[in-house]
Protein backbone atom coordinates (compact mmCIF):
# COMPACT_ATOMS: atom_id res chain seq x y z
CA UNK A 1 0.00 0.00 0.00
CA UNK A 2 2.85 2.38 0.90
CA UNK A 3 4.60 1.73 -2.43
CA UNK A 4 1.39 2.41 -4.35
CA UNK A 5 0.84 5.62 -2.41
CA UNK A 6 4.40 6.78 -3.06
CA UNK A 7 4.01 5.90 -6.73
CA UNK A 8 0.86 8.00 -7.00
CA UNK A 9 2.47 10.87 -5.09
CA UNK A 10 5.38 10.84 -7.54
CA UNK A 11 2.89 11.14 -10.41
CA UNK A 12 1.26 14.20 -8.84
CA UNK A 13 4.63 15.82 -8.20
CA UNK A 14 5.47 15.15 -11.85
CA UNK A 15 2.24 16.87 -12.86
CA UNK A 16 3.26 19.97 -10.89
CA UNK A 17 6.58 20.07 -12.77
CA UNK A 18 4.80 19.67 -16.11
CA UNK A 19 2.34 22.43 -15.29
CA UNK A 20 5.13 24.96 -14.82
CA UNK A 21 7.34 23.89 -17.74
CA UNK A 22 4.64 23.18 -20.34
CA UNK A 23 2.41 26.14 -19.52
CA UNK A 24 5.29 28.59 -19.93
CA UNK A 25 6.36 26.76 -23.06
CA UNK A 26 3.35 27.88 -25.14
CA UNK A 27 4.60 31.45 -24.87
CA UNK A 28 8.16 30.28 -25.62
CA UNK A 29 6.97 28.43 -28.76
CA UNK A 30 5.05 31.50 -29.89
CA UNK A 31 8.28 33.51 -29.70
CA UNK A 32 10.13 30.80 -31.67
CA UNK A 33 7.71 31.17 -34.63
CA UNK A 34 9.18 34.65 -35.22
CA UNK A 35 12.49 33.13 -36.25
CA UNK A 36 11.66 29.75 -37.77
CA UNK A 37 9.00 27.81 -39.63
CA UNK A 38 6.79 25.67 -37.36
CA UNK A 39 7.91 22.31 -38.73
CA UNK A 40 11.61 23.20 -38.68
CA UNK A 41 11.45 24.30 -35.06
CA UNK A 42 9.48 21.18 -34.09
CA UNK A 43 12.02 18.90 -35.78
CA UNK A 44 14.99 20.66 -34.17
CA UNK A 45 13.55 20.60 -30.65
CA UNK A 46 12.65 16.92 -30.86
CA UNK A 47 16.05 15.92 -32.22
CA UNK A 48 17.50 17.46 -29.04
CA UNK A 49 14.80 15.81 -26.90
CA UNK A 50 15.45 12.38 -28.38
CA UNK A 51 19.19 12.67 -27.74
CA UNK A 52 18.48 13.71 -24.14
CA UNK A 53 16.21 10.70 -23.50
CA UNK A 54 18.58 8.10 -24.93
CA UNK A 55 21.46 9.74 -23.04
CA UNK A 56 19.45 9.36 -19.81
CA UNK A 57 18.80 5.70 -20.59
CA UNK A 58 22.50 5.12 -21.23
CA UNK A 59 23.66 7.00 -18.12
CA UNK A 60 21.24 5.02 -15.94
CA UNK A 61 22.34 1.77 -17.63
CA UNK A 62 18.70 1.05 -18.44
CA UNK A 63 17.45 -1.50 -20.94
CA UNK A 64 17.74 -0.02 -24.44
CA UNK A 65 15.65 -2.75 -26.07
CA UNK A 66 12.92 -1.29 -28.36
CA UNK A 67 9.40 -1.27 -26.96
CA UNK A 68 6.59 -3.17 -28.81
CA UNK A 69 6.87 -1.84 -32.33
CA UNK A 70 3.30 -1.39 -33.54
CA UNK A 71 1.94 0.66 -30.60
CA UNK A 72 5.26 2.53 -30.31
CA UNK A 73 5.07 3.60 -33.95
CA UNK A 74 1.47 4.80 -33.57
CA UNK A 75 2.28 6.64 -30.32
CA UNK A 76 5.30 8.29 -31.93
CA UNK A 77 3.35 9.42 -34.99
CA UNK A 78 0.48 10.75 -32.84
CA UNK A 79 2.18 12.19 -29.75
CA UNK A 80 5.46 13.47 -31.17
CA UNK A 81 4.86 14.07 -34.86
CA UNK A 82 1.16 14.93 -35.22
CA UNK A 83 0.61 16.70 -31.89
CA UNK A 84 3.70 18.86 -32.10
CA UNK A 85 3.45 19.69 -35.80
CA UNK A 86 -0.25 20.58 -35.56
CA UNK A 87 0.17 22.62 -32.35
CA UNK A 88 3.18 24.54 -33.65
CA UNK A 89 1.39 25.20 -36.95
CA UNK A 90 -1.67 26.47 -35.07
CA UNK A 91 0.54 28.96 -33.19
CA UNK A 92 1.50 30.67 -36.45
CA UNK A 93 -1.93 32.34 -36.70
CA UNK A 94 -3.33 31.76 -33.20
CA UNK A 95 -2.60 33.25 -29.78
CA UNK A 96 -0.50 31.23 -27.35
CA UNK A 97 -3.20 31.07 -24.66
CA UNK A 98 -6.08 30.06 -26.95
CA UNK A 99 -3.99 27.54 -28.89
CA UNK A 100 -2.84 25.90 -25.65
CA UNK A 101 -6.43 25.61 -24.46
CA UNK A 102 -7.72 24.09 -27.69
CA UNK A 103 -4.83 21.62 -27.85
CA UNK A 104 -5.67 20.65 -24.29
CA UNK A 105 -9.10 19.48 -25.39
CA UNK A 106 -7.16 16.19 -25.09
CA UNK A 107 -8.84 15.14 -21.77
CA UNK A 108 -12.29 15.24 -23.36
CA UNK A 109 -11.12 13.05 -26.24
CA UNK A 110 -9.54 10.67 -23.70
CA UNK A 111 -12.80 9.95 -21.85
CA UNK A 112 -14.57 8.07 -24.70
CA UNK A 113 -11.32 6.53 -25.95
CA UNK A 114 -10.37 5.18 -22.50
CA UNK A 115 -13.92 3.90 -22.01
CA UNK A 116 -13.75 2.13 -25.37
CA UNK A 117 -10.17 0.81 -25.39
CA UNK A 118 -9.33 0.46 -21.68
CA UNK A 119 -12.82 -0.08 -20.20
CA UNK A 120 -12.24 2.85 -17.82
CA UNK A 121 -15.83 3.86 -17.19
CA UNK A 122 -15.97 7.07 -15.10
CA UNK A 123 -17.96 6.89 -11.87
CA UNK A 124 -20.46 9.53 -10.74
CA UNK A 125 -17.88 11.63 -8.87
CA UNK A 126 -15.56 11.62 -11.85
CA UNK A 127 -18.40 12.54 -14.23
CA UNK A 128 -19.11 15.57 -12.01
CA UNK A 129 -15.44 16.58 -12.22
CA UNK A 130 -15.50 16.11 -15.99
CA UNK A 131 -18.65 18.26 -16.27
CA UNK A 132 -17.11 21.04 -14.15
CA UNK A 133 -13.90 20.94 -16.16
CA UNK A 134 -15.84 20.95 -19.44
CA UNK A 135 -17.88 23.98 -18.32
CA UNK A 136 -14.69 25.76 -17.33
CA UNK A 137 -13.06 24.83 -20.62
CA UNK A 138 -15.99 26.34 -22.57
CA UNK A 139 -15.82 29.53 -20.50
CA UNK A 140 -12.11 29.94 -21.12
CA UNK A 141 -12.35 29.21 -24.86
CA UNK A 142 -15.43 31.52 -25.20
CA UNK A 143 -16.82 29.97 -28.41
CA UNK A 144 -19.50 32.70 -28.57
CA UNK A 145 -16.74 35.20 -29.44
CA UNK A 146 -14.24 35.18 -32.33
CA UNK A 147 -11.51 32.86 -31.10
CA UNK A 148 -9.05 33.09 -33.95
CA UNK A 149 -8.52 31.86 -37.44
CA UNK A 150 -10.61 28.75 -38.31
CA UNK A 151 -7.44 27.06 -39.53
CA UNK A 152 -5.68 27.61 -36.20
CA UNK A 153 -8.70 26.33 -34.23
CA UNK A 154 -8.98 23.16 -36.33
CA UNK A 155 -5.26 22.43 -36.11
CA UNK A 156 -5.21 22.84 -32.31
CA UNK A 157 -8.26 20.56 -31.84
CA UNK A 158 -6.71 17.90 -34.08
CA UNK A 159 -3.52 18.16 -32.01
CA UNK A 160 -5.57 17.40 -28.89
CA UNK A 161 -7.14 14.36 -30.55
CA UNK A 162 -3.72 13.03 -31.64
CA UNK A 163 -2.38 13.41 -28.10
CA UNK A 164 -5.44 11.64 -26.64
CA UNK A 165 -4.94 8.63 -28.94
CA UNK A 166 -1.29 8.42 -27.88
CA UNK A 167 -2.18 8.74 -24.17
CA UNK A 168 -4.67 5.86 -24.24
CA UNK A 169 -2.32 3.67 -26.29
CA UNK A 170 0.52 4.40 -23.85
CA UNK A 171 -1.65 3.34 -20.92
CA UNK A 172 -2.50 0.13 -22.78
CA UNK A 173 1.20 -0.61 -23.41
CA UNK A 174 1.96 -0.22 -19.69
CA UNK A 175 -0.92 -2.55 -18.81
CA UNK A 176 0.06 -5.25 -21.31
CA UNK A 177 3.85 -4.98 -20.92
CA UNK A 178 4.78 -4.37 -17.24
CA UNK A 179 8.49 -4.47 -18.11
CA UNK A 180 8.19 -1.32 -20.26
CA UNK A 181 9.32 1.79 -18.36
CA UNK A 182 8.04 5.32 -19.05
CA UNK A 183 11.52 6.54 -20.04
CA UNK A 184 12.07 3.68 -22.49
CA UNK A 185 8.69 4.03 -24.18
CA UNK A 186 9.10 7.81 -24.43
CA UNK A 187 12.56 7.53 -25.97
CA UNK A 188 11.57 5.02 -28.66
CA UNK A 189 8.29 6.65 -29.62
CA UNK A 190 10.04 10.02 -29.78
CA UNK A 191 12.72 8.60 -32.07
CA UNK A 192 10.01 7.50 -34.51
CA UNK A 193 8.01 10.73 -34.26
CA UNK A 194 11.14 12.86 -34.63
CA UNK A 195 12.06 11.05 -37.84
CA UNK A 196 8.62 11.97 -39.16
CA UNK A 197 9.07 15.61 -38.11
CA UNK A 198 12.46 15.83 -39.83
CA UNK A 199 10.99 14.46 -43.07
CA UNK A 200 8.07 16.90 -42.80
CA UNK A 201 10.40 19.86 -42.19
CA UNK A 202 12.62 18.96 -45.16
CA UNK A 203 9.63 18.46 -47.45
CA UNK A 204 7.92 21.74 -46.47
CA UNK A 205 10.78 24.02 -47.66
CA UNK A 206 10.19 26.58 -44.91
CA UNK A 207 12.06 29.85 -44.52
CA UNK A 208 15.62 29.80 -43.25
CA UNK A 209 16.05 29.84 -39.48
CA UNK A 210 17.26 33.06 -37.87
CA UNK A 211 19.53 31.88 -35.04
CA UNK A 212 19.08 34.76 -32.63
CA UNK A 213 19.71 34.53 -28.91
CA UNK A 214 15.94 34.32 -28.29
CA UNK A 215 15.55 31.47 -30.76
CA UNK A 216 18.45 29.46 -29.36
CA UNK A 217 17.10 29.92 -25.81
CA UNK A 218 13.64 28.78 -26.95
CA UNK A 219 15.16 25.78 -28.73
CA UNK A 220 17.18 24.70 -25.70
CA UNK A 221 14.22 25.17 -23.35
CA UNK A 222 12.08 23.01 -25.62
CA UNK A 223 14.69 20.41 -26.45
CA UNK A 224 16.09 19.81 -22.96
CA UNK A 225 13.03 20.35 -20.76
CA UNK A 226 9.75 20.40 -22.65
CA UNK A 227 10.51 17.75 -25.29
CA UNK A 228 13.02 15.66 -23.40
CA UNK A 229 12.53 15.32 -19.67
CA UNK A 230 8.87 16.40 -19.48
CA UNK A 231 7.52 13.85 -21.98
CA UNK A 232 9.19 11.12 -19.90
CA UNK A 233 7.47 12.57 -16.81
CA UNK A 234 4.15 12.55 -18.70
CA UNK A 235 4.60 8.85 -19.50
CA UNK A 236 5.20 8.25 -15.78
CA UNK A 237 1.91 10.03 -14.98
CA UNK A 238 0.02 7.96 -17.55
CA UNK A 239 1.53 4.77 -16.14
CA UNK A 240 0.58 5.51 -12.53
CA UNK A 241 -2.81 7.25 -12.88
CA UNK A 242 -5.88 6.22 -14.84
CA UNK A 243 -6.08 7.67 -18.35
CA UNK A 244 -9.13 9.75 -17.38
CA UNK A 245 -7.48 11.28 -14.31
CA UNK A 246 -4.20 11.90 -16.14
CA UNK A 247 -6.10 13.67 -18.90
CA UNK A 248 -8.21 15.83 -16.60
CA UNK A 249 -5.34 16.87 -14.37
CA UNK A 250 -3.40 17.98 -17.44
CA UNK A 251 -5.90 20.87 -17.74
CA UNK A 252 -3.78 22.62 -15.11
CA UNK A 253 -1.24 23.24 -17.88
CA UNK A 254 -3.40 25.38 -20.24
CA UNK A 255 -4.87 27.30 -17.31
CA UNK A 256 -1.36 28.26 -16.25
CA UNK A 257 -0.59 28.84 -19.94
CA UNK A 258 -3.32 31.48 -20.13
CA UNK A 259 -1.82 33.23 -17.10
CA UNK A 260 1.71 33.11 -18.57
CA UNK A 261 0.38 34.43 -21.90
CA UNK A 262 -1.22 37.30 -19.96
CA UNK A 263 1.98 38.14 -18.10
CA UNK A 264 4.45 37.64 -20.98
CA UNK A 265 2.48 38.40 -24.15
CA UNK A 266 -0.23 40.76 -22.90
CA UNK A 267 -3.11 38.33 -23.72
CA UNK A 268 -5.35 39.46 -20.83
CA UNK A 269 -8.00 36.95 -19.59
CA UNK A 270 -11.64 38.08 -19.82
CA UNK A 271 -14.19 37.67 -16.95
CA UNK A 272 -15.50 34.48 -18.62
CA UNK A 273 -11.96 33.12 -18.78
CA UNK A 274 -11.48 33.83 -15.09
CA UNK A 275 -14.72 31.94 -14.35
CA UNK A 276 -13.48 29.04 -16.46
CA UNK A 277 -10.17 28.98 -14.62
CA UNK A 278 -12.04 28.81 -11.29
CA UNK A 279 -14.29 25.95 -12.49
CA UNK A 280 -11.33 23.94 -13.79
CA UNK A 281 -9.52 24.60 -10.52
CA UNK A 282 -12.51 23.28 -8.54
CA UNK A 283 -12.63 20.14 -10.71
CA UNK A 284 -8.92 19.47 -10.19
CA UNK A 285 -9.19 20.11 -6.45
CA UNK A 286 -12.14 17.69 -6.27
CA UNK A 287 -10.11 15.00 -8.02
CA UNK A 288 -7.25 15.49 -5.59
CA UNK A 289 -9.61 15.51 -2.56
CA UNK A 290 -11.30 12.30 -3.77
CA UNK A 291 -7.90 10.63 -4.15
CA UNK A 292 -6.91 11.61 -0.59
CA UNK A 293 -10.23 10.36 0.86
CA UNK A 294 -9.83 7.01 -0.90
CA UNK A 295 -6.24 6.74 0.34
Amino acid sequence: MTDARNSTRAAWIGLLILTVVWSLNWSVMKVATRYSGPFTFSAQRYVIGTVVLFALLALQRKNLKPTPWLPTIVIGLCQTMAFQALAQWALVSGGAGKTALLAYSMPFWVVPLAWWWLHEKPGLARWICIALAAAGFVCVVEPWKPIGEPESITLALLAGLAWAIATVLSKRVFQQHPDVTPLRLTAWQMLIGTAGLVILALASHERAVSYTGEYIAALLYNGLLSSGICWAVWALIVQRLSANVAGLTSLAVPVAGVLFAWGLLGERPSPAEWLGIVLIGIALAALQFRRRVRA
